[in-house]
């Protein structure tokens, strides 16, 4: 039985790379950009281009999607929607959980099935195995189509849910993100005492590799709903904080990022958990800010 081919909607860095991933394995693969001199290279190796987004739907069963978000999705989808009928729609766009899940009735409205997918690596990475993906949705379609969509990265399939995918991702972000911009906050403060991001950055690595004890540990805390204050205390986190507030308001720089933590510290004790462990912060996250 031959490889299955598929059809790639968008051919941004992350769509190309996908085609190229696909090609290289020996997939029959048909694209549609809405640039379409984009996919000059990809035709060029073997890709087939479709003239529209309705010949691009006509020639596969399994539709990659890979556009900047969901409106882009709809804004290409919706005038062919009539051309969905028993389509499988994986769609690696990033979103949100829940755009995620009223995209998923939206072509089950239209006959199709909606994968929800949320790639974890940069264009760079696309066809390597040690890279993956997060997939949620229906599993027997996830399940039918999972060797194709492991020639992109391997596959972590994480429930029938079409929100969980773009949850764990967004979860992902978050943590990248934020811990992103507290390197950059850090390189500030350093600069701003005569310090290179060179000579900080073994620091910086160093306590990144402490991070997995931690976080195992508040882990636990928090599925069991107790932060005993044995190890830590939230009165002593505050204390910590608030140094470290004083130290870049104190340098000249800017103070959003650790004003902002300290904030959310106050809040903690303000709400009784002075003598727990600052893993009961969770409490305060888990409600919308005031």
């Amino acid at each position: 039985m031959g490889k299955q081919a598929v059809t790639v909607i968008g051919l941004g860095p992350m769509g190309q790379a996908m085609v190229g991933a696909f090609l290289e394995n020996g997939h029959d693969v048909t694209v549609w950009n809405r640039t379409a001199s984009k996919a000059e290279a990809l035709v060029a190796k073997g890709a087939k281009l479709a003239p529209t987004v309705r010949d691009g739907l006509a020639a596969n069963e399994l539709v990659v999607l890979s556009l900047t978000d969901y409106d882009a999705v709809y804004a290409i989808l919706e005038p062919v929607a009539d051309a969905l009928a028993g389509k499988v729609i994986a769609n690696l766009s990033s979103d949100t959980p829940e755009r995620a899940r009223a995209a998923a009735k939206w072509a089950a409205e239209h006959g199709a099935t909606h994968i929800t997918g949320g790639v974890q690596v940069p264009p760079p990475m696309i066809g390597k195995p040690e890279s993956s993906t997060y997939y949620s949705g229906p599993k027997d379609a996830f399940d039918a189509h999972e060797a194709t969509l492991r020639v992109l990265t391997g596959t972590d399939f994480r429930g029938e849910d079409p929100g969980l995918a773009a949850m764990y991702y967004q979860a992902q972000m978050t943590i990248f993100w934020t811990t992103m911009l507290s390197y950059y906050q850090t390189l500030a403060l350093g600069q701003a005492n005569g310090v290179t991001a060179k000579e900080l950055l073994p620091y910086a690595s160093m306590m990144t590799s402490m991070m997995p004890h931690f976080l195992e540990l508040y882990a636990q805390h928090v599925d069991a709903g107790e932060y005993p204050g044995d190890v830590d205390r939230l009165s002593m986190g505050v204390a910590s904080v608030d140094h470290v507030l004083h130290t870049h308001k104190d340098a000249g720089v800017n103070t959003a990022l650790p004003a902002l933590v300290s904030q959310i510290f106050h809040k903690g004790v303000s709400a009784g958990f002075a003598d727990n462990s600052f893993s009961s912060l969770i409490e305060v996250l888990k409600k919308p800010a005031d």
